[in-house]
């Protein structure tokens, strides 16, 4: 199991995450796009190597965004339509979400198996989230949703303020 903490900086004007492992080192750097549109987030491991890109679809009725992984898998993240509370659908991942994925408290579930557990910081000035990646082999995959869910839940916040 890895643990892992995703802290979005205070100032970043592109948007950049910190990410580091159970014991406070950084593990991945994440650097979201300034002025390409559309946004565009790029996350790497410590050596500089690429683990994914996540890109807002450009041009669509609701948010939805790709995240390609290095390994060369990739899924979307889409903002479903409804009248009420914000609805959110994964597609191509395989994964089933277990709790509350607006409020950021789930758990990602594969065949059966436990694969993570995330939860959201309340109380915080900028996103901090905690990982639990139980298969190592999935924590590229996790911090890049989380990445991308973050954004997700951004976009929604700034559209209902803007408004």
């Amino acid at each position: 199991m890895k643990t892992f903490q995703l802290k979005q900086e205070f100032w970043s004007l592109g948007g950049r995450f910190n990410i580091s492992d159970e014991t406070g080192m950084p593990y991945y750097q994440c650097e979201g796009s300034l002025f390409r549109v559309p946004k565009r987030f790029t996350i790497t491991d410590m050596q500089g190597n690429l683990v994914s890109q996540i890109e807002k679809e450009f041009l669509t009725f609701l948010p939805k965004f790709k995240v390609n992984l290095a390994c060369g898998e990739s899924f979307f993240v889409r903002k479903e339509w409804t009248l009420f509370k914000p609805r959110y659908r994964i597609d191509n991942l395989n994964m089933v979400i277990q709790g509350d994925f607006w409020d950021m408290d789930f758990d990602l579930v594969r065949d059966g198996q436990l694969v993570a557990r995330i939860s959201q910081e309340w109380f915080r000035l900028t996103s901090t989230y905690n990982i639990e990646v139980y298969d190592d082999s999935y924590a590229d995959l996790v911090i890049s949703l989380v990445v991308a869910i973050d954004y997700v839940k951004a976009m929604e916040a700034s559209s209902t303020n803007g408004s």
